[in-house]
């Protein structure tokens, strides 16, 4: 479900640019006002759950995300666009809540030397989420944008009211429908028996590990796991964010918005199948090294993406999807790899660097305005050659992580 309702942003960017006039630029304050929220939420969030337990810090992730779904129904009405991205803000911090919950707990749940294989094994089904999400937004979303920006303004300014509303209204339905989903989500939680691992953690500070946020923050291999989510998480966004208006372009596919939103599962569909993949390669193959041809695979196809045309570039770019798929799980347990009884204090660290998607995609959209959306891909690029020295050097875990 959160897989879900993070990729209804891809679908929300071209709707909400056509339905309130935007440049790219604007359009992506989406994916800002989203991802800033992980910025600003997670180090409470990880304090929280820390004091909670993961169990009931998934519970009331669950309830704040089924909130700010809800927020959508007035923001619609009104035709708010700073009211849209509140709302989008509050839904992502119960994601937040989520991510800095769940993610550890199942990386506790087995052995430490397959920690990689099983988040990845999680985050499959969170993939298999972004994958339907294009096809229920384009049909319950974009469906709703009939006419474009430029016919629109031909219109009576009685009809173009009417329009407005129409198109801004199509977004009360999907996310009233997750709003509840997710609330029944948090009450399943809540009747789980799930094992008390936030307890246990405690018990393992005679190791070397780190038992405060300072002396985590001198953690080199999860600072250098925070930036590589950072440049990830960024990148991933910003490419899925503009697919669609990458695909409108004349030289790439030149196709409609509705026909481009079809297309868009394939990145995230990639994900998906790379992870159940990546899953069981991972019991067998080191996961830095997994991450690091995966990286080295998605900088080729970037660079097909920025530099051919046609049906050349629009396939890059989409394969994409697929290097995606174990590189957050594998940066994630590679990061909070033997930090003990901080395991929770360096998943916040962790989920506060998924910012990432809020300033990656603003830079990308912001070149796109200046130089053009093609070229403007070189920016995910450069993460991804950052992913690469994060699998090859820095995620190796130094001797004076023990100071």
């Amino acid at each position: 479900m959160w897989g879900f309702v993070a990729c209804l942003n891809d679908i929300l960017i071209p709707h909400l640019k056509n339905v309130f006039d935007l440049n790219y630029t604007q359009a992506m304050l989406v994916q800002f006002c989203f991802f800033s929220a992980y910025f600003v939420v997670s180090i409470p969030a990880g304090n929280v759950v820390k004091k909670i337990g993961y169990k009931y810090g998934i519970v009331t992730g669950l309830c704040i995300a089924g909130s700010g779904c809800l927020t959508f129904y007035p923001a619609a009405t009104t035709q708010s666009y700073p009211l849209f991205l509140f709302a989008l803000f509050v839904l992502a911090s119960g994601i937040t809540f989520l991510q800095v919950s769940a993610n550890p707990y199942v990386t506790l749940l087995g052995a430490a030397k397959t920690a990689s294989s099983r988040l990845t094994l999680t985050q499959a089904f969170n993939s298999l989420g972004t994958t339907i999400a294009p096809f229920i937004g384009g049909a319950f979303i974009l469906a709703a944008v009939s006419i474009g920006v430029e016919d629109i303004a031909q219109l009576s300014l009685a009809e173009q009211a009417q329009i407005k509303a129409e198109q801004a209204s199509s977004v009360k339905g999907p996310y009233l429908v997750v709003s509840g989903i997710l609330f029944m989500l948090a009450v399943i939680f809540v009747l789980l028996k799930l094992p008390d691992l936030h307890k246990n953690e405690d018990a393992q500070s005679g190791e070397s590990v780190k038992s405060s946020m300072l002396s985590v923050l001198k953690t080199p291999h999860l600072m250098l796991g925070a930036l590589g989510i950072f440049v990830y998480v960024g990148a991933e966004v910003a490419i899925g964010s503009l697919i669609i208006n990458f695909l409108n372009q004349p030289n790439i596919a030149n196709i409609s918005t509705v026909e481009a939103a079809n297309y868009v599962p394939y990145y995230w569909g990639g994900a998906m199948v790379g992870r159940f993949i990546g899953a069981f390669l991972m019991r067998y193959i080191a996961a830095n090294t997994m991450l690091s041809v995966n990286a080295t695979l998605a900088v080729i196809l970037i660079a097909f993406a920025v530099f051919a045309d046609g049906e050349i570039a629009m396939w890059a770019i989409l394969l994409v999807g697929l290097c995606n798929s174990i590189m957050f799980p594998t940066i994630f347990s590679l990061g909070v790899q033997d930090l003990g009884s901080a395991t929770s204090q360096g998943s916040g660290i962790l989920c506060l660097a998924i910012a990432g998607g809020a300033i990656v995609p603003m830079v990308q959209a912001m070149f796109s305005d200046i130089i053009g959306i093609q070229m403007a891909f070189l920016v995910p690029l450069l993460c991804y050659v950052y992913i690469i020295f994060y699998g090859v050097s820095g995620s190796k875990i130094r001797i004076n992580n023990a100071d």
